[in-house]
């Protein structure tokens, strides 16, 4: 989703056949499950079913852009590395000499291959 676009009811002409726009939206629905990075801004496309507008329509074009861009993106597990899940944390109580909020960080390795 391109990052200033704010999307509501009212944005331009509503769109002909709303199917259309339904089924992209049920679609995008199934591949939030293993996609996560598309949850968001399906969340947001679902909230304009019952009066979808061409802008909305474009939006949920963009994201089939970006999946069909992104097919080779993924995690990459060798079949010599063990399936053991590690996971290191860090935390820094009032880290931030501005706020005084802490900081927190993590990561989380299955085998070899970071995950996040």
């Amino acid at each position: 989703m391109q990052p200033h676009l704010q999307l509501h009811e009212g944005s331009g002409n509503l769109v002909y056949d709303p199917t259309e726009y339904r089924r992209l939206i049920g679609r995008l629905m199934c591949l939030t499950h293993s996609g996560r990075e598309i949850f968001y801004v399906v969340s947001k496309l679902s909230q304009f079913l019952s009066a979808p507008t061409y802008e909305h329509m474009l939006t949920g074009l963009h994201v089939l852009k970006y999946l069909k861009g992104s097919l080779g993106n993924g995690l990459f597990f060798s079949l010599s590395s063990t399936l053991i899940l590690k996971s290191f944390s860090n935390s820094d109580w009032g880290a931030c000499p501005d706020t005084r909020r802490s900081t927190t960080w993590y990561c989380f390795f299955l085998g070899n291959s970071l995950n996040s």
